[in-house]
């Protein structure tokens, strides 16, 4: 069981690191959504360490990008334009790869309609601070 658990505690740690670096790339690169891969980067060091997890949530990445959505459900325009605009270009790039898997496609346009919905009725907009 112990075994088990040194696993489970490696796997989340290296999916956070990985995801960390994701989304800094994302940073960078606009068609990589970072929204996405900080929070699994949370998530996943929430469930592995709680050193890391503290760290994460401590640094300016996160709290850039993250801590307002988390903290008021709220984001810049341009935060939320971002999300919406690399989210959108890489289903966009699922829906197209799909061509003839009809019940693929269909999930990828309700999965995607969903994130609309949400980031534009749900998500404040909120002036740069």
């Amino acid at each position: 069981m112990e075994e088990r658990m040194k696993l489970k505690r490696l796997f989340f740690i290296s999916a956070g690191c990985l995801s960390l670096i994701l989304g800094a790339v994302g940073i960078v690169l606009p068609i990589i959504p970072t929204f996405p891969f900080f929070m699994l980067t949370a998530l996943c060091f929430a469930k592995s360490s709680q050193k890391l997890h503290d760290w994460f949530v401590g640094t300016k990445m996160y709290k850039k990008h993250i801590a307002s959505l988390l903290n008021s459900k709220s984001m810049t325009l341009k935060g939320k334009t971002t999300v919406i605009l690399s989210v959108s270009i890489l289903f966009a790039a699922g829906f197209l790869m799909m061509r003839h898997v009809i019940y693929g496609r269909i999930i990828i346009l309700t999965v995607w309609l969903f994130h609309l919905i949400y980031f534009i009725f749900y998500v404040k907009t909120i002036k740069k601070s």
